[in-house]
């Protein structure tokens, strides 16, 4: 009978879910993923789409969808960027990311969806919901595929 705690922790813990024993590493996973969605914000605001971009993964393997539209790769999603809101005419206004919700799905991979809203200068706002997926790098976590829907 000695080895009945031991008995009774390990079977407490066979009935928890796997998320639950790493709850300290998620809540550090999300708010990492959190931070990456931050420091494009703060980017965005300062119309740096470069630093906007290290948000992303670095890859010919990215994928962003918006609309029926599918761009893949970095270089062409930020080339999408650019043409979007920094060409002639255009701007990049004022982004605000709004009704976050970040599921920590394993210990490498995250999901988050939410409401994007930009104000620009001439008084209109456009706005939207976005999907994103998160691989996390040894460099930390980057979205690797984002699905952006603007409302109409």
């Amino acid at each position: 009978m000695k080895n009945f705690p031991i008995i009774l922790l390990t079977i407490i813990l066979g009935l928890l879910p796997s998320n639950q024993l790493f709850a300290s590493d998620t809540t550090a996973d999300e708010i990492a993923v959190r931070q990456v969605l931050k420091q494009q914000v703060a980017a965005w605001n300062r119309h740096d789409l470069e630093q906007f971009m290290r948000g992303y993964w670095n890859s010919p393997d990215l994928t962003f969808f918006s609309g029926a539209t599918e761009t893949k790769g970095w270089q062409p999603t930020l080339g999408r960027y650019r043409e979007k809101y920094q060409s002639q005419g255009s701007e990049m206004g004022s982004l605000d990311f709004s009704d976050l919700d970040i599921q920590i799905l394993g210990p490498n991979t995250a999901f988050a969806r939410g409401a994007f809203h930009l104000k620009m200068s001439n008084g209109k706002e456009p706005r939207g919901i976005f999907t994103l997926v998160f691989k996390k790098f040894p460099e930390g976590w980057k979205i690797i595929h984002d699905h952006t829907c603007a409302a109409e």
